[in-house]
């Protein structure tokens, strides 16, 4: 059952978009029990992979005058490194105070 994410990637995604984007809300849920059986190597925590899908939200300033595909490269390219070791995919909604307040 996905659910706030606790664990160490998550630990290490939130600190990493925390210190690169000043994010003034930031959520990440770990989504991961829900795509177990889409790929063929151990996916969900049930196989012993856990951490692999995160549905995250983000809202920074940092994403102003950005388009939402520039966004989502500049996300993945800051968790690249979790993206070689085991993270598999991301559900991005990534907004900037103003959109939010409007």
């Amino acid at each position: 059952m996905a659910g706030i994410a606790t664990g160490p990637r998550a630990q290490r995604v939130m600190e990493l978009l925390q210190e690169k984007l000043a994010p003034v809300r930031m959520e990440i849920i770990d989504e991961s029990d829900r795509h177990a059986h889409h790929i063929a190597r151990p996916r969900g925590p049930q196989e012993g992979a856990s951490e692999t899908h995160f549905r995250l939200t983000v809202v920074s300033d940092a994403f102003s005058g950005l388009s939402r595909v520039a966004r989502s490269r500049l996300v993945h390219k800051y968790l690249d490194s979790e993206f070689t070791d085991g993270l598999h995919a991301l559900a991005l909604t990534l907004n900037t105070p103003a959109e939010v307040a409007a």
